[in-house]
């Protein structure tokens, strides 16, 4: 007679042999099997949304919730959810303090976002995305919902800050007014350890360029309008969207304080490429002119006596002007103590060569009497 207990309910039958037999119940293996385990990839229906929690239906086998920093979603994949959704999600407990299975977004969603930018980066793909703040070394930038930062190098010529005398409050304004635009970018740097992404704007014209400037070499002559000036050079754009830097040193043959003295913004001018790449174009005006200094030992000589006019005071002397092109200096030991506090600029004087250096550019003055 089958044993009972004192309600008359079967006394469930615990032999070693019985169990053997359960287990060896493939419909009971299976129910087993399917029970959730820490690491599984599990999928439900999502039964409840509370305030700082979700509560999902695991296809009956288990009741899990997903709360917490678990709800953190970097990929996006869990916005907009509702009740009735299926969605997957991690097991990471099998079951908690409330009998329930604790599920995570967040490591899934981590994968699954960072798994997204190593695609895109060893792709090249250009994704968008939007400017949530900015400091003085660039842009910081949210993609989907994972941060990142774009360098002000890296920033097209659109978008560049272009600050005379390179003002770094006046670069941050620059940089202030492009929060909350959208930009199109590639991913040029991942470091999913330190959570560190790198984006580039300049890069997504990269393509565009190379085939432009597929028509180019060094030494082509172009046309284009200044459309930018610092204190190293002035920019210029040619070609539709192609733009090249004209140094400095570039521009003239002589020696000159500002772009601003040769060039303005929107002078259309011509000028020689002189260095060519797909993220750098080097441009020259001066090239495009005899170096002056190359026959000057034929019009100036060390012991000449010259006329130069002052086109400059600084404290280690004066910058003189011999010609439109030939440019010395009178150093301050070439020059009374007293001068030096009552020359002015635009005044002529005369002046000895004490040294040429064609090569170096250089022209050595010293002051023989004033006028």
């Amino acid at each position: 007679m089958q044993q009972t207990t004192q309600n008359n309910e079967p006394i469930k039958d615990t032999s070693p042999d019985s169990m053997k037999e359960l287990l060896a119940n493939k419909k009971y293996q299976q129910v087993v099997q399917a029970i959730p385990q820490v690491g599984d990839l599990v999928s439900g229906k999502i039964v409840k949304i509370g305030r700082n929690k979700i509560f999902i239906d695991l296809n009956g086998l288990a009741f899990g919730v997903v709360r917490g920093p678990e709800l953190n979603d970097e990929s996006g994949e869990y916005s907009n959810l509702k009740v009735g959704d299926m969605i997957s999600t991690l097991v990471i407990k099998a079951e908690n303090e409330n009998d329930e299975t604790e599920l995570s977004f967040r490591h899934i969603s981590h994968l699954k976002a960072w798994g997204d930018l190593t695609s895109d980066l060893k792709k090249g793909t250009i994704v968008s995305v939007t400017v949530v703040d900015a400091n003085k070394g660039g842009l910081l930038a949210k993609f989907k919902r994972i941060d990142g930062f774009i360098p002000v190098s890296q920033l097209s010529t659109q978008h560049y800050p272009r600050v005379e005398g390179g003002d770094k409050e006046k670069i941050l304004i620059k940089l202030k007014a492009l929060i909350g635009k959208t930009l199109k970018v590639k991913i040029i740097s991942l470091n999913e350890e330190e959570k560190k992404v790198i984006f580039s704007e300049k890069a997504t014209i990269a393509d565009k360029n190379k085939n432009l400037l597929s028509h180019y070499h060094v030494g082509s002559i172009i046309e284009g309008t200044i459309s930018g000036l610092t204190n190293f050079g002035a920019f210029i754009k040619f070609d539709d969207n192609l733009e090249g830097l004209i140094h400095i040193s570039e521009l003239a043959w002589r020696r000159i304080d500002h772009p601003k003295d040769i060039v303005n913004i929107n002078n259309k001018i011509k000028a020689k490429i002189i260095g060519l790449d797909e993220n750098k174009i080097s441009l020259s005006i001066k090239q495009l002119t005899e170096n002056p200094w190359k026959n000057v030992s034929d019009k100036y000589k060390v012991g000449q006596t010259v006329k130069g006019k002052i086109i400059k005071v600084s404290p280690f002397g004066l910058f003189v002007e011999l010609d439109t092109y030939i440019h010395g200096l009178a150093h301050i030991s070439e020059l009374p103590v007293d001068f030096i506090k009552s020359v002015n600029v635009n005044n002529t004087y005369d002046f000895k060569i004490i040294s040429l250096e064609p090569k170096e550019y250089r022209l050595g003055l010293k002051l023989t009497k004033g006028k």
